[in-house]
């Protein structure tokens, strides 16, 4: 696949989890492809990949199903990195 920042053949797809808003509003989108560049090292999305996010959004109570998911939060300038936990 030819990558559509640098041009060179060195793109293929990936497959990440990306999550949208936070709290009661927190939707999590899985499997979503994203073209990555070995040559250049830039990911990005395609525009089809965001017309489909942006219809998972609006649409989200026909596509979406409740899980309950430990959440892990990285206290920052704690000694010893300590991290906490909540869940959704």
């Amino acid at each position: 696949m030819i990558c559509d920042i640098c041009g060179h053949k060195s793109g293929h797809i990936r497959y990440v989890t990306r999550s949208f808003g936070h709290g009661k509003d927190l939707l999590v989108i899985e499997n979503v492809p994203i073209v990555s560049c070995s040559h250049c090292g830039e990911s990005y999305l395609t525009a089809e990949t965001l017309h489909e996010i942006e219809r998972i959004k609006l649409h989200r109570d026909g596509f979406a199903h409740e899980r309950s998911v430990p959440v892990a939060v990285f206290a920052q300038g704690m000694t010893g990195g300590t991290l906490s936990h909540s869940n959704v």
